[in-house]
């Protein structure tokens, strides 16, 4: 493990710790309003491949509902999102929780967004190489693109990030996320639509 990768650590902790400060008032007032919102169910829970592909929970607040159709299969999006749900996505608000990730040692601040598990068997063996790292809950694809890219596009940057990673670029990827942030750029809140699910490499690796 590099020098940085460790101080990496050790400010993930710090950072989460004063973010959650900070923020606190926002949480807990999301936290209320959801717990009637939801009937009681604030928090949304998820299996999400982390570092080495290692499974954990990933909490974020609840911004769809559970209805399903007649085959018990879940809506599609545009038809599960709330209309609280939809404020919340669109200041990225959804995502606090993930803190608490962090915390617990299952996240970094920056790095790979952790994607579905069903994910895994799709990724290519360059792909694959994002999982060498903790995921984040910002990293170089959401500032360069989020939604608005390819998945390909996405995990070239995800890779590219874990092939340079240094203070610098984690400083630079925090402060362009403020900024989109603030500004609501690359975020859907739209109600429509989703970004569309992998299905695996066009072409032959």
């Amino acid at each position: 493990m590099t020098p940085y990768l460790v101080l990496k650590q050790i400010l993930d902790i710090i950072i989460a710790l004063i973010a959650l400060i900070l923020l606190s008032p926002i949480f807990i007032f999301v936290l209320i309003f959801l717990l009637f919102a939801n009937k009681g169910k604030p928090f949304f829970f998820q299996n999400r491949p982390g570092k080495n592909e290692k499974l954990f929970k990933i909490i974020k607040f609840k911004t769809m509902n559970d209805n399903t159709d007649e085959n018990g299969e879940l809506l599609p999006f545009k038809d599960r999102v709330t209309n609280v749900g939809l404020f919340i996505r669109k200041y990225s608000l959804d995502e606090i929780p993930q803190l608490i990730n962090v915390l617990k040692g299952d996240m970094s601040i920056i790095g790979p967004r952790p994607l579905l598990v069903s994910y895994l068997p799709l990724y290519n063996k360059e792909q694959r190489k994002r999982h060498s790292i903790k995921p984040g809950v910002t990293g170089w694809a959401q500032v360069n693109g989020r939604n608005a890219i390819s998945w390909e596009e996405k995990f070239k940057l995800d890779v590219w990030y874990v092939q340079n990673i240094s203070f610098k670029t984690d400083i630079k990827i925090i402060l362009m996320t403020i900024k989109k942030v603030i500004k609501k750029e690359d975020i859907n809140s739209s109600g429509k639509v989703n970004m569309e699910a992998f299905k695996g490499n066009t072409q032959v690796q």
